[in-house]
This record gives structure tokens, sequence and C-alpha cells, in this order.
């Protein structure tokens, strides 16, 4: 082997050193641009937004219809804490005892909603409790579905806990079972219905 070909191997190991060396710059750089995007999606709520949720329980009474059904009408408050809008497109749930009504737009229900970063809006819905006894005392997921500008998706989350005064002292309910409690208890008691 002569010293040209000695020459000719180290130069062209040290391009392809000098060459791979920026193909992983190019990727790692990359890479870390892909997590950066992906984390300011994920933070702006345009992946899954930031929603604060809570149902208010003031304004929930027994209602009973021509066939003997125990129902009520809940509030829903929808609150966009991220700083892209959402549109809510659907609530549902499968939880022992009761059963979520699909929205009634006859009755001024709406099935989409959307709310603006820094907003506020609020849905009604009617819930059937078919079976006092049955609702869980563990807090159960109220699945949604959504859309933003990104894209449409799906979550679960759980509804914040009531509070009941005992003799002594506010214990937490969870929110589906404070509802059923209070729907059969004012259905029962013939001064309150």
């Amino acid at each position: 082997m002569d010293s040209g070909d000695i020459w000719q191997q180290f130069g062209v190991a040290t391009w392809r050193g000098r060459h791979m060396r920026q193909l992983s710059l190019v990727a790692v750089s990359g890479f870390l641009s892909l997590v950066i995007l992906s984390a300011f999606l994920w933070w702006s709520g345009a992946v899954t937004p930031y929603i604060r949720w809570s149902v208010d329980d003031f304004f929930l009474h027994a209602q009973v219809d021509e066939n003997g059904v125990l129902s009520a009408v809940v509030l829903i408050e929808l609150e966009n804490e991220g700083p892209a809008s959402f549109t809510l497109t659907g609530i549902s749930m499968e939880i022992p005892g009761l059963r979520l009504l699909p929205a009634d737009e006859k009755k001024g229900e709406r099935s989409v909603v959307t709310v603006e970063s820094g907003g506020y809006e609020t849905l009604e819905r009617r819930v059937v409790i078919t079976d006092c006894a049955a609702v869980p005392h563990e807090p159960q997921p109220v699945g949604f579905t959504y859309r933003t500008w990104i894209g449409s998706g799906s979550a679960e989350v759980t509804w914040n806990s009531w509070w009941v005064t005992g003799p002594e002292e506010r214990l937490p309910i969870a929110w589906q079972r404070g509802l059923a409690v209070k729907v059969c208890s004012d259905a029962v008691n013939p001064d309150l219905f």
C-alpha cells in the first residue's frame, strides 16, 4: 500500500466522521424541536383542553314525569383554563343507577358548545335516576369528546366531590352519589317536591 492510498483512506474516514456528526446534530436538534413543539401544543390546550368542570347542585330538583320516571336537570359549568379555545362535542357516562339523556334541542339544551380561552359556558342535561340505591359511592368518571384547532379527541374526567354537612364536620361525597341522594330524597319528601 503506498502513501496515496493511506491518505485517501484517511480523508474518506475524516469526511465520514464529519458527515456522521452533522447528521447526529441534525437528528438531535430535530428531536428537541419536536419535543418543544409537542410540549407547547399540550400546554396550550390544543391537544387536550384544560377544562374546569363543576356541577351546580343549587338548582337541582327532582322531577317525575307522567310515566313515573324520576329525573333532574343538571347544570354543567365549563371554564376554559387554557389559551386555546375548544368545542365540547359530547358528554357520556356509564354509571350504575344513572342515565344521561342526550341534549334536547327543543328545550334549549345544546349538544355542542364552544368555549373560548378564559371563557365560561353552561350546559343543561337531564339525568334519569333508574335506581337510587345502585349509584356507586366511589367517584365515577364522565367521558367527553372535543374538538380543538389541532384535531378531535376524547377524554374522561371525574367531577369534584360534593360536600355534606354532618353533626361535627363536612364530609366529601362522590358527585353522582350526592346527586342521587338529593333527587331521590326530594322525590319522596312531599314538602320539598
